[in-house]
């Protein structure tokens, strides 16, 4: 069903799972879901506006903080937001806390947009969802009564089996692959009612169980490269995200910017965005 088919803008706020990682494009930067949602979007509909608020790291406060009003400034047709998953991550978490904070960023959104769409977020399998499990779903089960609150719609991606598949995920354990944010990017696509492309919770082929030995070499690569950084952080107080900004935020000014497709007005694929 459409609910939709004319959305002529989208912002995007969050923290690494909407800014893209691990996504890696040739240059270094990233595209993740929201960019591939974008791209789809604009190639339907001529003389489309997009913007990406999101930072990688951010906690639910700090996008509350410093990307909701810059996206309810741009008064966009569509706003997603992603949060609070990276709180849940936390050692001490004070869940009333981040259900208040969510709700003062959805208090802001929804007002300024015409269809605010929030986001069950994908669990990869294994030992750290189930011990993060409870917070998560408390979180999902707030979400659920803000979207009945404010006309939102919801994204239930953790409730899509493929999207725990551990081949969905990038060697950081933490970041979806490139065909899971193509996954996301059509399963936020038919929630805004455009018409499906691809069954997104198709699961994928019979993996072959890797041995022993290859697990732990990828245990240790991880460790390495990923886990130990990580603890690095947070016992210094530092995130991944301190000193940048979303791709579409003017940091001098404190306001977001819009894009819009290189190749003008005309609809078709995008190959390019440039600043309006």
């Amino acid at each position: 069903m459409q609910i939709n088919a004319t959305y002529t803008s989208l912002v995007a706020v969050g923290d690494s799972f909407t800014e893209g990682m691990s996504d890696r494009l040739p240059d270094g930067t990233y595209r993740g879901w929201a960019d591939l949602l974008a791209a789809r979007m604009a190639a339907v509909q001529p003389g489309f506006r997009y913007a990406n608020l999101a930072v990688r790291g951010k906690l639910i406060g700090q996008i509350a903080a410093e990307q909701a009003d810059a996206a309810a400034a741009l008064k966009p047709d569509v706003v997603t937001l992603v949060g609070g998953l990276n709180d849940t991550l936390r050692p001490q978490c004070d869940m009333g806390r981040v259900r208040a904070l969510l709700d003062e960023a959805v208090e802001k959104l929804a007002p300024a947009c015409k269809r605010l769409v929030l986001m069950r977020s994908p669990g990869r399998q294994g030992p750290v969802l189930e011990r993060f499990r409870p917070r998560m779903e408390e979180l999902f089960a707030h979400l659920d009564t803000l979207a009945a609150r404010h006309g939102a719609l919801v994204v239930d991606l953790y409730g899509a089996p493929v999207l725990g598949d551990q081949r969905l995920w990038d060697v950081d354990r933490l970041h979806l692959t490139a065909e899971g944010h193509r996954r996301v990017a059509e399963a936020v696509w038919q929630t805004l009612g455009y018409a499906a492309e691809e069954d997104w919770r198709a699961p994928l082929p019979a993996a072959v169980r890797q041995g022993w030995a290859g697990r732990r070499v990828a245990d240790v690569r991880f460790a390495r490269e990923h886990l130990v950084p990580w603890i690095g952080r947070r016992l210094t107080g530092r995130s991944s995200g301190d000193g940048r900004h979303g791709a579409q935020f003017d940091a001098a000014r404190g306001t977001g910017f819009w894009v819009s497709p290189a190749e003008g007005d005309a609809p078709g694929p995008v190959t390019g965005w440039r600043r309006v």
